[in-house]
């Protein structure tokens, strides 16, 4: 059997240990003690593998966006995706013109993965939204929240929409979060000026993510705790977060570690099309956006997604944040997976789970990526 022999592995619940992974059929078939019983597919020497990282929350990278809607600019994110250590993402759509999000999501119903990270469905940003968060999204496309809209919207996707991102104070926002949870997605509040009550009373109704926490949301005061507020003190809500300490300060980030169970945090990248390509001129949602050292602008400042990625998300919250490996690890796989109702196929190490896997050094550089028990990048 094929795998990965003695190797320094992450399987939460153990800890890091040494280990033979047994591949067989694209899934894991053996956890076992090192005992020469697999041959190795690649001799991992001190490096750590992990999970595949999950990044349930990204628009763009390597040149490519998910709003272009074709199936070449999502095999495009997908290769370059596996360079940092991604298996498996959520295309993620914007607020725009309703044809355009129609086609993307067509888009990602067709699509076959090559040699990439997976599309595991599609992350609805919009465009049910506030105009006052608006963001770097259209505030022109934004519509009320509708059931109606959103089911003719997860017809086109092939009803593959995993995540939807609103704001709850909209009308009509308690019938269409019912809607949602019946049709087996998460519901995320994000681009919302909602209050801490309407927040958990969405939360009541089915709600249970906030979209990149602290970025774009109604913020924590003393006498209104806000969508920021709420966050930090429902344990029923799971946070994403962009890692890159541009969008969120390193105390913010620890406050957030701090106040969270250890499984309700999630990171990611929320990464343009810019991510993997030199500082300059690019595009997200219709808006000329300005690249430079690390930081995505709009022209008035605004931040506009980002070029982080995944690999650099984990180390930040290591080295700059203080976090034990283990549970920033469980952050860009199991939390993830968690929360998309993934997390008996996706983002752990267990017999029979999807042999999805990233190898890493000691500097959290990406050594070797698997998806589905294939090769599908090596460092040079």
């Amino acid at each position: 059997m094929k795998g990965f022999a003695n190797v320094k592995v992450y399987i939460r619940g153990k800890g890091i240990i040494r280990a033979d992974i047994g591949i067989k059929n694209g899934r894991i078939a053996r956890i076992s003690p090192p005992s020469q019983s697999v041959k190795p597919i690649i001799e991992t020497g001190d490096c750590l593998l992990t999970a595949g990282f999950i990044d349930e929350h990204i628009h763009g990278a390597g040149g490519a966006d998910v709003m272009d809607g074709t199936r070449e600019a999502l095999s495009i994110i997908s290769e370059t995706l596996v360079k940092e250590g991604t298996t498996s993402f959520l295309a993620t759509t914007m607020t725009r013109p309703a044809a355009e999000t129609e086609k993307a999501l067509k888009a990602v119903a067709g699509f076959k993965r090559g040699r990439g990270a997976r599309v595991l469905g599609a992350h609805l940003e919009g465009p049910f939204i506030s105009e006052k968060y608006i963001g770097a999204q259209s505030k022109e496309h934004i519509l009320n929240p509708s059931a109606e809209v959103f089911s003719a919207l997860s017809a086109e996707s092939g009803n593959n929409i995993r995540l939807v991102t609103l704001a709850p104070e909209q009308e009509g926002a308690e019938q269409l979060i019912k809607h949602i949870k019946s049709c087996g997605a998460t519901v995320s509040v994000g681009h919302s000026g909602a209050s801490g009550k309407q927040v958990a009373d969405a939360v009541g109704l089915g709600l249970s993510c906030v979209t990149h926490t602290f970025n774009a949301q109604s913020p924590f005061r003393h006498r209104e705790i806000g969508v920021v507020g709420a966050a930090l003190l429902s344990d029923a809500l799971c946070c994403e977060l962009i890692a890159d300490t541009v969008h969120v300060s390193v105390p913010a980030v620890k406050l957030l570690l701090k106040n969270k169970p250890y499984d309700k945090v999630v990171l990611i990248t929320d990464a343009m099309r810019a991510k993997g390509g030199a500082d300059g001129i690019s595009e997200l949602g219709g808006h000329t956006v300005y690249v430079k050292d690390g930081e995505a602008r709009l022209e008035d400042g605004t931040l506009a997604g980002s070029v982080l990625k995944m690999n650099k998300a984990v180390k930040n919250l290591v080295e700059k944040c203080g976090c034990p490996t283990e549970r920033a690890l469980d952050c860009a796989t199991y939390n993830p997976a968690k929360n998309l109702g993934l997390e008996n196929e996706y983002g752990v190490i267990k017999q029979w789970a999807v042999a999805d896997f990233t190898l890493l050094d000691e500097a959290f550089n990406v050594v070797l990526t698997v998806v589905g028990g294939e090769i599908v990048y090596i460092a040079d």
